[in-house]
């Protein structure tokens, strides 16, 4: 338990709800089903991680991440896919035992350099990933390619 009175503990299948709730409120229309499909690749997946928060016996928070190997260097690097806290449980410090959680990992398994993506209008999550030492640094490009 950490002094934010939340506990982090590996994601399980069963959490697929919950983080069905938390991927609408990071603006990704997410069914309880879809998650429960994402879930079974994701958790089966070993260059992939997930951490939930719970506070209350609830999960509260949850943080996604996934290693590779790199082009441009010669070790692995690791990359938070999708972080979030539950609206009501915000600025508690949840996100950063997520984010700490996160980087612990990380380093247990000798990855340093760490990558992460937000959208360019949430300034709340530049400014609390810039206060735990992230830095900009260059831009992303997407681009949606139709069905096949």
């Amino acid at each position: 338990m950490s002094d934010t009175g939340c506990r982090i503990r590996d994601a399980e299948s069963g959490d697929a709800a919950a983080l069905a709730v938390l991927m609408c409120e990071l603006g990704y229309e997410t069914k309880r089903e879809e998650m429960e499909s994402r879930l079974k690749s994701i958790l089966c997946n070993p260059a992939c991680r997930t951490f939930v928060a719970i506070t209350d016996g609830l999960v509260c928070g949850m943080i996604g991440t996934f290693t590779y190997a790199s082009y441009e260097h010669n070790d692995a690097s690791g990359r938070i896919l999708a972080m979030v806290t539950s609206s009501a449980t915000r600025r508690r410090g949840i996100g950063r035992a997520l984010i700490a959680a996160t980087e612990k990992d990380f380093a247990q398994r000798g990855i340093r350099r760490i990558a992460l993506d937000t959208r360019l209008g949430r300034k709340d999550a530049h400014r609390f990933y810039e206060s735990l030492g992230y830095e900009r640094n260059g831009w992303r490009f997407v681009k949606q390619l139709p069905g096949v």
